[in-house]
């Protein structure tokens, strides 16, 4: 058996009904079911072994994914502060990347999902939630919307991961309470930058996937805080924001509004 032979192993032999389960021979079967498995993996402590195959692992897909830096990135015209990436938030090199989190603060369970929760978790690996997990028990409640919490980033090339919790629109209207808490995400998270003396932070579009708060007015807000956040603190530790799109319209609505409007 390989080493991702034995990380499934390793992984399946925690759970009994798991026991079952016949490792695929493709190794990108294989690397979906290690996924799968994780994001199934309640938070309990794991074997120092099996942490080793996973960072091993984990190590071997962000090599070939590649690394993106921040000075591989062009800034804004006129706002050099800002930059605007499009690609998986899971290969940037910054001091913070920010995870649109739910309140329960410990990333998504479903196996495989597409959320970017689920993207994080899944390339940080189980000590993520192992500490989520820590972080909420001596909480002793869920996450409030518009709070924020940091944790290290473990197999991300980013330091850190601030965790916010973005309002859930589904089918109704946004309500301005809706656009206040939405405000005190980035807000938030930019001020546990400040706090922690982190030097550049990656923004997603926080809120806008699974809890679908409408993209244009999303972008207006993130923004309008960011800049707003700078005009107002006089000293920040925070030199480079990058704001990071997966979808193309998500891409088109920033790029305009960071080049044409001044919101």
């Amino acid at each position: 058996m390989d080493d991702l032979d034995n990380l499934i192993a390793g992984l399946i032999n925690e759970h009994g009904s798991y026991r079952s389960i016949v490792i695929p021979s493709d190794s990108g079967a294989k690397r979906k079911l290690v996924r799968s498995l994780i994001n199934l993996r309640p938070p309990l402590p794991a074997s120092p072994q099996l942490l080793i195959l996973q960072d091993a692992e984990l190590g071997r897909q962000l090599s070939e994914k590649g690394i993106v830096y921040p000075d591989m990135i062009n800034s804004v015209p006129r706002e050099t502060r800002f930059k605007l990436w499009q690609g998986d938030i899971t290969r940037l090199k910054v001091d913070s990347i920010v995870n649109a989190a739910n309140c329960r603060m410990l990333g998504c369970f479903v196996p495989l999902h597409d959320c970017i929760d689920n993207a994080i978790h899944s390339a940080a690996g189980i000590q993520l939630r192992l500490e989520c997990n820590e972080l909420m028990k001596k909480q002793g409640h869920n996450e409030p919307t518009g709070s924020a919490r940091i944790t290290s980033g473990y197999n991300l090339p980013a330091k850190y991961v601030i965790h916010t919790v973005g309002p859930v629109i589904g089918c109704r209207k946004v309500t301005k309470e809706d656009e206040d808490l939405l405000t005190s995400c980035y807000r938030t998270c930019l001020q546990l930058a400040d706090e922690n003396k982190l030097r550049s932070i990656a923004f997603c579009c926080i809120s806008t996937g699974e809890y679908r708060f409408p993209n244009q007015k999303a972008a207006e807000i993130a923004i309008r805080t960011v800049r707003e956040y700078f005009c107002q603190s006089s000293v920040s530790s925070v030199e480079t924001v990058v704001f990071n799109v997966f979808k193309e319209i998500d891409y088109s609505i920033y790029s305009h509004l960071l080049m044409f409007s001044k919101l």
